[in-house]
């Protein structure tokens, strides 16, 4: 596996693992404010890794071989 495959494996991974957290953070746990906001946080910090994984799929693609 090159490190380009495990960067992009590495993103996803990260991305799936926030999503799932935020959804939990929020439909799951308990009402308080603190696991709402860390929720809503990692849902953001999800949706970031996954516009920087197709972002960096999309350049790695025409530079790296």
């Amino acid at each position: 596996m090159s490190l380009k495959h495990f960067h992009v494996l590495f993103i996803v991974l990260a991305a799936l693992f926030c999503l799932a957290f935020g959804a939990w953070a929020l439909l799951v746990a308990g009402q308080g404010a603190e696991v709402r906001g860390m929720g809503i946080f990692s849902i953001i910090l999800g949706g970031i890794l996954a516009y920087y994984g197709a972002y960096f799929f999309k350049k790695a693609r025409r530079i790296i071989t």
